[in-house]
């Protein structure tokens, strides 16, 4: 039985057994509790961290940290300016951005085709007019630009496309949408919007990675689309709204919705405006990690097993002498116990520093750049909390394990070796 007496006992001969181990066994068996930690939470935290990635560049390139949006009864917001208007005077609003949106249909290498029969090279697109000045203050949309120079508000009849409609940056063709092919910044398609087909050129490619909301869109003059789509009474599409450091994107929604915009239009977070099965694809990934970081748990017991047991296979004799001057099978256990303890407290701490003083705010200031998305590692304190509690609850067992084989050894048989 665990008495208390057993457990001061226990605790003294773990305290005398750590000081006197090697030194460098101790380093190495910290240093794999900490790799170990870090395996449980920076794998999973990655995977997460794609997902999230691909949820900060629709919030910094598209909806802001709220967007209010058309009605889907609706093809625009009605009263857009006095929406617009009264949004401005909110002082949770840091900035928007208005856009006129619609689809349309891009075509290239028209004047160079011979066959009438022939398949047009074309695709569709989400056409999307913006005052060029506001876009940029709002979503650095400038600064995407991959090929070519960003519009400028005298620019006509000229535009900026997202890099997944250029065949030489997208996965290739796929059913509902086939890459131009031979468009560089300069080269001149056709634009077919509400039925209306006007030459444009195209002034710059851009994009960041192939999730981005920018990779498929269309940028272009306010004034132009709202033309192209016979759009006189300037009622936006969307407006996007990034708010002040601090503010609650979810109580800002509600006070703008209770205000009355929630009549003329949809007002959503940028959480709940963000493509559907992003969650999904999140929870995925989190279950992914998770089972990938089990192996490197169970790796990491299956070390302290070994280190356990040869360490009491060595200390066998001396076991058997405690047991014979009286000292209890259970307070030899606890000792080996309070061991692995330590080893696992210790390198969780080391990984705790690490992890929040070091590696989540470096790769969240530096994200890692997949092709996917803008990765970061996200590490929340409950998550991490809790796979220190496993790591700590798997590493005791694996000590206590082999110190219970080699206690329930015949003390005579262990004073003199026999087995």
């Amino acid at each position: 039985m665990f008495s208390l007496l057993n457990i001061r006992v226990g605790w003294y001969l773990a305290r005398r057994q750590v000081r006197r181990a090697s030194r460098w066994t101790t380093i190495l068996i910290v240093f794999i509790m900490m790799i170990t930690f870090l395996d449980l939470v920076v794998v999973t935290g990655v995977l997460v961290g794609i997902v999230d990635g691909i949820s900060n560049l629709f919030r910094a390139q598209e909806t802001g940290d709220v967007i209010v949006s058309t009605l889907d009864t609706k093809n625009y917001i009605d009263n857009s300016q006095q929406v617009i208007a009264f949004l401005r005077t909110l002082p949770q609003v840091d900035d928007l951005s208005a856009r006129y949106v619609t689809g349309g249909t891009l075509e290239a290498n028209y004047k160079t085709k011979t066959d009438p029969n022939a398949k047009s090279n074309e695709t569709g697109a989400d056409i999307a007019g913006v005052d060029v000045v506001e876009e940029n203050t709002f979503s650095g949309l400038s600064h995407y630009v991959v090929e070519g120079t960003y519009l400028s508000p005298n620019d006509y009849d000229e535009i900026l496309v997202g890099q997944q409609l250029i065949d030489r940056y997208s996965f290739g063709k796929v059913p509902g949408l086939t890459p131009l092919e031979n468009v560089y910044p300069g080269t001149t398609i056709r634009l077919t919007v509400n039925g209306i087909t006007r030459e444009v050129k195209v002034k710059g490619i851009i994009g960041t990675t192939a999730n981005s909301p920018l990779a498929s869109r269309v940028y272009m003059p306010a004034t132009e689309l709202s033309q192209l789509m016979g759009r006189t009474d300037f009622n936006v599409n969307e407006i996007a709204i990034r708010l002040k450091p601090g503010v609650d994107p979810a109580e800002f929604r509600d006070l703008v919705a209770h205000s009355g915009v929630s009549n003329v239009a949809k007002v959503q977070t940028f959480e709940e405006a963000i493509p559907n099965g992003i969650q999904e694809i999140k929870d995925t990934f989190a279950e992914l990690g998770n089972a990938f970081s089990s192996v490197g748990l169970v790796a990491s017991s299956i070390t302290i097993f070994i280190v356990i047991f040869i360490n009491a296979v060595t200390r066998r004799k001396f076991i058997g002498i405690l047991k014979g001057i009286g000292i209890s099978g259970e307070a030899i256990e606890i000792a080996y116990m309070f061991q692995s303890f330590f080893y696992a407290i210790i390198g969780s701490g080391i990984g705790l520093v690490i992890l929040y003083g070091f590696l989540v705010p470096y790769i969240n200031a530096h994200p890692i750049v997949l092709p996917i998305s803008n990765a970061i590692l996200v590490a929340p304190l409950p998550g991490t909390l809790l796979r220190v509690v496993l790591l700590v609850i798997a590493t005791v067992i694996a000590g206590y394990l082999p110190a219970r084989m080699i206690v329930n050894k015949n003390t005579l048989d262990s004073i003199l070796g026999r087995e």
